[in-house]
């Protein structure tokens, strides 16, 4: 052991009969536990909301949308084929989509109206994981009243369950001597989702693509395009690009997920470096702490100092030793601050003791989701902010004169 830091340790160790500067020694080191473990916490739930809400837009939205550029796909079939060949695609299935407007006796809602093919849909999407009664097996276009399934929200609000009818309204009717008369087709509720997205669950429903057809009076066989699933949702781009080069011939607008909710991903990141650098601050204020012990012990180990340097000791050992007791208590702090957030952040993922409001939250509690890198740019920027705070007092302690320190001694 170096002289340097075994005299580092000693000073540290005698804190202890020194009252006042140990309680600030104290005050440091809880300043920097609780700096870092709220950061450990405020992260992770930041991480836990942005995976919950990804998953959950990715369910009901798939990876990759291709679109056509002509308002809809005739030969979406052959489109799919050559989709499916792409390295990285996991699924392909098509789409009809459009607005129209649900009345039953209870009231009349607009709702988001999506055709699926339930024989390919699972693939892409999430919603047979989403339902809680009923299945997309129980959707049917063959006989007078197909199948519908309808979010939670949009279910509860019009006192609808499986089995009930319902009515939609399509603006595809036609013009008659009394007025323009819309289109009105009879459904069964075959189902009911929940997805725990307020937006999804009050305003969508799924039907098949020939009833989507029928409704709409699509008179080919089209569909709105083609939704794709792939093995790695942060490498979308470069498959996008390859989807592109697959499908050129084809006159199709390709977007992925990160670009249809560019704005909603990129508030999450901004919020959750605001938070970083928010907390960041109960840190700065334990370094602080760490600044006025150091003074302090430098004021009173003035006589050591010079005895030290008298005896051979050079300005950059003293120096070394004041850094290297600011940064054990600043370590003592950081690893402290790890040993109260970590346990609780994997309480909460655990327990989920703190509740959420479903009606205003994507998930009804606090999701937690610890990330390495997370974990060491907190310990690192804790750690950092300790090792500056110890550079001032370390240098004036290198500065004193062993004379003028042993002057009056």
């Amino acid at each position: 052991m170096r002289f340097e830091t075994f005299i580092a340790l000693r000073y540290l160790f005698a804190l202890r009969r020194q009252a006042f500067i140990s309680i600030i020694s104290l005050f440091a080191v809880f300043g920097v536990a609780i700096g870092v473990g709220a950061l450990i916490v405020v992260i992770g739930v930041m991480n836990g909301f942005s995976t919950v809400l990804r998953d959950k837009i990715l369910g009901v939205n798939a990876h990759i949308l291709v679109t056509s550029l002509r308002g809809g796909i005739k030969d979406y079939r052959i489109m799919a084929d050559e989709a499916e060949k792409v390295p990285g695609v996991t699924g392909v299935t098509p789409f009809v989509y459009s607005e129209v407007m649900l009345s039953t006796r209870n009231g009349v809602k607009g709702v988001v109206l999506r055709g699926i093919d339930p024989s390919t849909s699972d693939s892409v999407l999430s919603l047979s994981k989403d339902m809680i009664s009923g299945g997309i097996e129980n959707l049917g276009s063959d006989s007078d009243e197909p199948g519908i399934i309808i979010g939670a929200e949009l279910a509860k609000r019009l006192g609808l369950t499986q089995g009930s009818e319902v009515n939609l309204l399509s603006s595809s009717g036609r013009s008659s001597s009394a007025g323009f008369a819309p289109k009105v087709k009879r459904f069964v509720v075959a189902g009911v989702f929940k997805t725990g997205m307020f937006e999804y669950d009050s305003s969508l429903g799924y039907v098949t693509i020939p009833a989507a057809r029928q409704l709409l009076g699509f008179k080919d066989d089209v569909v709105s395009g083609l939704e794709i699933s792939v093995n790695d949702v942060y490498n979308v781009e470069n498959i996008s690009e390859l989807l592109r080069e697959q499908i050129g011939s084809f006159t199709v607008y390709v977007r992925n997920w990160q670009e249809m909710n560019a704005n909603l991903f990129a508030a999450l990141e901004l919020e959750k470096t605001a938070m970083f650098i928010i907390l960041a601050m109960i840190v700065l204020v334990g370094s602080f702490s760490i600044v006025t012990t150091l003074v302090m012990l430098v004021i009173q180990k003035t006589k050591d100092i010079a005895v030290l340097m008298s005896i051979g000791a050079d300005a950059s050992s003293i120096r070394r030793i004041f850094m290297l007791q600011g940064t054990f208590i600043g370590l003592a702090g950081t690893v402290l601050g790890f040993l109260i957030g970590v346990p609780v952040s994997l309480l909460l993922k655990k327990y989920q003791f703190i509740k959420l409001p479903s009606n205003v939250y994507p998930v009804d509690y606090l999701p937690v989701r610890l990330e390495s890198i997370d974990l060491i740019a907190i310990g690192g920027a804790a750690f950092l902010l300790c090792f500056l705070a110890t550079i001032y007092p370390a240098r004036r302690a290198a500065a004193l004169s062993p004379s003028d320190a042993l002057r009056y001694e």
